[in-house]
């Protein structure tokens, strides 16, 4: 139950937990204040927040999860990953493919369709991310040996074409932490990502503006439209394409 004091919202949680709304960030969006740590009454007292293409209450959690998957902070998964098995990535690896693992925390936001006729207007969310220098040293050592970096997911090309943004000199690409607001519209100038892996995404979505920006619209257009006629699944449990 709400408890209205002024201007203060109380929510009551658990175990005396209580929640200030602070602000009012616009949308759905708000900024909270919890009395304590809420991490060990999550599993209790939250619910998985799911795409709105999906009504049912998953029967197993962990079906909309990737193996990799370690760090909690994403608000959805990032559902180019849900390809993969371990069995898929010592595959991979056996090809003589080097797997490099970054971290982006994937905000509620992805699911809100863009509205206004200019998409430059739309208010792009900002997710936090990490690119580690372990991984920097890898695309390098890729890009020097005349190999491709291939982004799995929207969420991958994200991470990294931010932190192909914070370079000096003479730097392709540098280790980064923190948020990234990057919006990536047709015309966007791909710095460092050749390949990218990807799902089929909602229309009038952020997502398949970045995919249109790496492909070109035509030709995403094109795909979608084989993808239909060949009965292909789309949307986060749906199949996958690789965008070269």
């Amino acid at each position: 139950p709400f408890l209205i004091n002024g201007n203060i919202f109380w929510l009551a949680l658990a175990a005396g937990i209580t929640a200030e709304i602070e602000e009012d960030l616009g949308g759905p969006r708000r900024k909270v204040h919890f009395s304590q740590p809420i991490s060990p009454e999550l599993e209790d007292i939250g619910e998985m927040p799911l795409p709105p293409y999906i009504h049912a209450k998953l029967e197993n959690p962990d079906s909309y999860q990737t193996i990799f998957a370690q760090h909690p902070g994403s608000a959805a998964a990032p559902t180019a990953g849900l390809h993969f098995t371990q069995d898929v990535l010592d595959r991979i690896r056996a090809k003589g493919v080097c797997i490099a693992k970054i971290t982006l925390h994937v905000g509620l936001d992805t699911f809100v369709p863009v509205s206004v006729e200019d998409p430059r207007s739309h208010p792009i969310h900002s997710e936090w991310c990490q690119i580690p220098q372990d991984v920097v040293d890898a695309i390098y050592a890729c890009k020097e040996r005349g190999g491709r970096l291939i982004a799995a997911g929207t969420t991958s090309v994200r991470a990294l074409e931010t932190a192909a943004r914070v370079v000096q000199g003479n730097e392709r690409i540098k280790a980064f932490e923190g948020n990234t607001d990057l919006f990536i519209l047709p015309g966007f100038d791909f710095k460092i990502v050749d390949v990218m892996l990807t799902n089929f995404h909602l229309p009038r979505s952020t997502l398949l503006m970045m995919v249109s920006a790496f492909a070109g619209r035509e030709q995403i257009l094109r795909t979608y439209q084989i993808a239909i006629e060949a009965g292909y699944r789309f949307y986060s449990f749906g199949d996958a394409m690789l965008i070269l």
